[in-house]
């Protein structure tokens, strides 16, 4: 495999997940209050600083004469799961 190839089944994947999350936010805002809508809106955050260690979602890196901050945060809920299982079917069958 290339590495054209492995970018481009992570860009898909990626596409994926964002697309079921964005639908997932989506459908919990059409959903009446209840369970359904706590199982669509829940979801698990994943950030930079947490895998740094601190709680807040920035690394600050202070160099004296300027600061630098670094932030990323990755949401999952289930339709993204689902977005990406659509994703990796898709391109199973379009290499």
């Amino acid at each position: 495999m290339n590495r054209r190839s492995i970018f481009l089944i992570m860009f898909g994947l990626g596409c994926g997940a964002l697309i079921g999350t964005l639908s997932g936010e989506l459908l919990g805002m059409l959903l009446p209050v209840g369970v359904v809508k706590d199982f669509f809106l829940t979801s698990i955050n994943f950030d930079l600083a947490g895998l740094a260690g601190q709680d807040s979602g920035v690394i600050v890196l202070n160099l004296i004469i300027f600061t630098v901050k670094f932030g990323l945060s990755l949401k999952f809920n289930f339709t993204s799961l689902i977005g990406l299982a659509t994703a990796y079917y898709l391109l199973r069958f379009f290499r």
